[in-house]
């Protein structure tokens, strides 16, 4: 019954690794900490404060340096997840079971990982702001977003493009959570959402194949995610240089954004989230190490 309902709903198994993955050590980026540290060798003090307090858009920072920085942070995280997929194949076969798991969390985990620093670097707000290890759910809509980009999903481009033109309009300095949650960009994070259940499941698949050959499997598996988060990070990352938020007239300001139109759906994030609670998850026992956010 439990796979059936994996394979009805795709888009469940990709919130359930997505919400793990999210709670390991080390995922999540400290906003403050890593913009001073990714700006200090090229902004001035007071260019850095209001890049923290408000936007590197709105402290006038260009969009060539924010480039600059974005390739530094891409090229320090795809060395990091490549050398821990290489490790994760080093086994063999008879470690399958646990390894490939723990692989998809590792892999997971850094895709969250850069997310966040490019999207701290193009102007977005603190996705991690709230206390605890419980993702808000606008976050995991912008988030789910944000990975459909990353596999070059056009409905992801497009509603990406609109949070940000809401965001850009209100100069509001929060994510518009009925539109991402019930409203008009919803459909598309569920649409996003279940494309992606089904490529993680082909794409776990081929790195245990890789890893069914030990040491071998190991540069093969290395080399296989070298090759398919590189170049995802790097099409997220142009697609967020280009989005009005990177204006240096955008500026921030305390409010919500207007939410836009809400339309009736059957499901919302938090029934989702309600029924993974229960749900048993291989992807726990991955665990990405703890290192200091402004690596």
């Amino acid at each position: 019954m439990k796979q059936g309902k994996e394979i009805e709903h795709p888009e469940s198994r990709f919130f359930a690794v997505l919400l793990a993955a999210a709670k390991l050590p080390g995922v999540r980026i400290h906003r403050e900490s890593y913009l001073r540290s990714a700006l200090a060798r090229h902004c001035s003090e007071d260019e850095i404060r209001r890049a923290i307090e408000e936007t590197p858009a709105a402290a006038g920072i260009t969009v060539e340096l924010l480039d600059k920085v974005a390739k530094d942070s891409i090229r320090y995280e795809t060395a990091k997840v490549s050398a821990l997929s290489a490790a994760a194949g080093i086994p063999g076969i008879l470690a399958l079971p646990a390894t490939v798991p723990a692989d998809l969390a590792q892999y997971v985990g850094h895709m969250l990982r850069i997310s966040q620093k490019l999207a701290y670097l193009y102007s977005w707000p603190d996705l991690f702001s709230g206390e605890g290890d419980d993702v808000d759910d606008a976050t995991v809509g912008v988030l789910t977003l944000f990975f459909g980009v990353m596999f070059g999903t056009q409905s992801a481009n497009v509603a990406v493009g609109k949070v940000a033109g809401m965001m850009s309009k209100q100069v509001a300095k929060k994510l518009p959570q009925k539109a991402l949650t019930k409203g008009v960009i919803y459909p598309l994070v569920k649409k996003s959402a279940a494309y992606l259940g089904v490529q993680m499941t082909k794409q776990s698949f081929a790195k245990g194949v890789s890893k069914a050959i030990p040491v071998v499997g190991a540069v093969v598996s290395g080399g296989l995610t070298f090759a398919t988060y590189l170049p995802m990070a790097k099409r997220l990352k142009k697609h967020l240089a280009g989005l009005p938020l990177v204006d240096p007239s955008h500026q921030v300001v305390d409010g919500d954004v207007v939410d836009g139109e809400v339309v009736e759906d059957d499901e919302s994030f938090a029934s989702v989230h309600a029924e993974q609670h229960g749900a048993d998850t291989d992807t726990d026992t991955a665990a990405v190490k703890p290192e200091d956010a402004r690596s």
